[in-house]
């Protein structure tokens, strides 16, 4: 399989202008707090907050020069000492779970363990929070539907929020939802997929952040089938699917993939092997925009599930069972 590099398939962008805060849930005591929360999540220090609020530290270049590629590539978004500082910040305030799940495959019913660390928050399109609640923005009324129910929605806290603006202004694209994927170690992986779900509209815009250990970040034209489509198991034409693009994501890079990317291409970040398997961690943080309430289902089904919580551990230096203290329980109530 072919390999090459991003790096010569550049064009500059310009910044966009900066879009409204439309549905931060904050106090005024430093941190976010929510009844779906399983705990308090801290703010960011006002002068990350404030140094968020200016970026991006370089403009994007776009990449388009392969069939159905739409990227825009920030080298880096984030300033390498701001980079450092935010992931050090959400690695130990955020919440995070080690989601298990079944799935068929061919008949077979297979038990999966994601290969991560993940969290989300987000609401999709067709509702917003109100005094953090669900609230239907067609009739004005909390939002009944089964499929909030099991998983309660949760909004994005400041500590995200200030990066959603951010990158809200620099891409012209609007986002309601945040996920989270955290790679302890080189062993932490995800395969090849493609972000298409239907919930997510056609051409879906999605923007992921690489915090911490620089990743391959490997993408994949998907196979062409004889009628022309992407992604069929008839005939292939010749050399479609055989040529990977490899770009290696520092801290604070940022790449957009957008337009027809993810209906015909994927993605995938591989394990790392040898003396840089254990590499201090890296977070990926993606904004997306669910446009249907089976988006929430989706997100919070694969990403929080039923499992106990996790909270990083100074001491330890890894991941950790959490505990709810009583003080943690008595201060969640509800976003204010």
């Amino acid at each position: 399989m072919a390999k090459r590099t991003l790096d010569a398939f550049f064009t500059s962008s310009p910044k966009r202008a900066r879009t409204q805060d439309t549905h931060v849930n904050q106090n005024h005591h430093g941190t976010t707090r929510h009844a779906s929360y399983p705990h308090p999540i801290n703010m960011l220090p006002d002068s990350l907050h404030k140094e968020i609020s200016s970026l991006p530290a370089r403009p994007g270049r776009q990449i388009h020069d392969q069939p159905d590629l739409d990227l825009l590539y920030f080298e880096p978004f984030i300033p390498s000492y701001m980079a450092k500082q935010l992931f050090e910040f959400l690695r130990a305030e955020l919440p995070f779970y080690r989601v298990e799940y079944d799935i068929k495959r061919g008949g077979i019913q297979t038990h999966i363990k994601t290969p991560r660390w993940t969290t989300v928050f987000g609401l999709d399109e067709t509702s917003f929070f109100k005094d953090g609640i669900p609230t239907d923005k067609v009739s004005g009324r909390t939002a009944q539907d089964k499929k909030y129910e099991r998983y309660p929605p949760r909004p994005i806290p400041q500590c995200l929020d200030a990066l959603r603006l951010s990158t809200e202004a620099a891409t012209g694209c609007l986002f309601n939802f945040c996920l989270i994927n955290y790679y302890a170690s080189g062993a932490d992986s995800i395969s090849f997929h493609s972000d298409d779900e239907r919930f997510l509209g056609a051409e879906p815009a999605i923007a992921s952040f690489s915090l911490g250990a620089r990743r391959d970040f490997l993408m994949k034209h998907k196979p062409i089938a004889s009628d022309g489509s992407s992604g069929g198991t008839g005939g292939t034409q010749p050399g479609e699917g055989k040529t990977t693009l490899k770009l290696g994501l520092g801290s604070g890079d940022m790449i957009l993939m957008r337009g027809r990317t993810q209906s015909n291409w994927l993605h995938s970040i591989p394990k790392r092997t040898g003396k840089n398997q254990e590499d201090g961690g890296r977070i990926n943080i993606t904004f997306r925009r669910a446009m249907v309430k089976g988006g929430t289902e989706n997100y919070y089904n694969y990403n929080v599930g039923t499992g106990p919580v996790y909270r990083w551990d100074k001491k330890s230096r890894q991941m950790e069972l959490w505990k709810e203290s009583p003080q943690e329980g008595n201060s969640r109530g509800t976003a204010s």
